[in-house]
């Protein structure tokens, strides 16, 4: 496919940015000067009415430079909770304006199924609700100024706000691999909160968000891949190793070409994703899979490269190698493992384990 003129200007503009302000402060020029917060939310609620193609524009830009801004956290996770909640309207202009951030606090022991949720909420006889539980993996929860929980009622999973400022809430930053990315715990301990949207309709909220987070950290896996790629091809034509360049070896032709087609495939997975998430497609989540499979190993794999064709520079502090393998590690675990999307996508073409139909014509 190929991006609109619109879209293109808004790469130019992002890219422009952050080559600017290569760390943390460049959420202000972001949010402010070019609305990337605001993208994804619809008019009505302050933002520019755009959608998941938009959202992968800047998570590309995002990914090459590893920028350590609460764009998925906040515009992506929290943004489209409440969007699909149809319950965030006082919120939502907060976080489009970029003036407020907000987490989503969702994932326990390591799950993002919404199934495995135990955090529990209890509402008392004046009607307030109070919520009990660990959240792992919270992205930018620490310092967020809007905080989303997911929390099992007897209606089923749900959706609540929790003042980040109430009693029985605290949240622990987290020592990551990757320290460009900050996460934290949150532990709830009968926090008052308020329901948002339906009880019981939390985990379809849940779901859904899911796939959209997972297309937009595809995209950004493809833009931290391309990245790798170029700084290793431009490594490969200026080292010389025995008179030549190493990039005019075959051995290391080979294996740029084989990393380029790793690049290239896993922009058409996530393209793919993010193109039928702004469709609404009803396989948004059979694409969400697979973008994030795909792009996660490619990822990898890529990085990888990069350390190991830089030679002895590539293991060292002063290097951005590091930095790029860590997130590949990283995000290769957030939202689901490679492996735990295969299963998911196969469960969800009704397949077995050796790629077989569950049904009795494949017996």
């Amino acid at each position: 496919m190929r991006f609109t003129e619109e879209q293109r200007e808004l790469r130019s503009a992002v890219r422009a940015v952050l080559a600017r302000h290569p760390d943390a402060t460049a959420w202000r020029p972001l949010t402010r000067q070019i609305g990337v917060a605001a993208l994804a939310v619809p008019e009505e609620f302050g933002g520019a009415g755009g959608g998941a193609l938009e959202v992968h524009v800047v998570m590309e830009e995002l990914g090459r430079t590893l920028a350590p801004v609460p764009y998925l956290g906040s515009a992506v996770l929290a943004t489209q909770a409440l969007l699909a909640s149809g319950d965030g309207g006082e919120l939502l202009p907060a976080l489009a304006e970029g003036t407020a951030t907000g987490a989503l606090a969702w994932a326990e022991d390591g799950s993002w199924d919404p199934a495995a949720t135990r955090t529990k909420a209890r509402r008392g006889a004046d009607g307030t609700w109070r919520l009990t539980g660990t959240k792992d993996h919270v992205l930018d929860g620490a310092d967020a100024d809007v905080l989303l929980v997911a929390a099992r009622t007897d209606a089923g999973v749900s959706l609540f706000q929790v003042a980040v400022d109430g009693a029985g809430l605290r949240r622990e930053p987290l020592t990551a691999m990757d320290t460009s990315r900050p996460q934290a715990r949150v532990l709830l301990d009968h926090a008052e909160a308020r329901l948002i949207g339906t009880d019981g309709d939390g985990g379809r909220v849940l779901r859904h968000v899911h796939d959209l987070a997972c297309t937009a950290l595809a995209a950004e896996q493809v833009g931290a891949a391309e990245r790798c790629l170029e700084v290793t091809v431009a490594y490969a034509t200026e080292r010389v190793q025995f008179g030549r360049p190493i990039g005019s070896f075959q051995a290391v032709k080979h294996r740029l070409a084989d990393a380029y087609v790793l690049v290239e495939s896993a922009r058409s997975a996530a393209l793919g994703a993010a193109t039928a998430a702004a469709q609404g497609a009803p396989e948004l989540s059979r694409y969400a899979a697979v973008a994030k499979s795909a792009c996660s190993e490619a990822f990898s794999v890529v990085a990888g490269e990069m350390i190991q064709l830089h030679g002895g520079i590539g293991i060292t502090w002063e290097h951005d190698a590091h930095r790029y393998f860590k997130r590949a590690h990283g995000s290769s675990q957030l939202l689901g493992s490679p492996a735990w999307h295969r299963a998911r996508l196969a469960a969800d073409l009704g397949l077995t384990d050796d790629g077989r139909g569950s049904g009795s014509a494949a017996a």
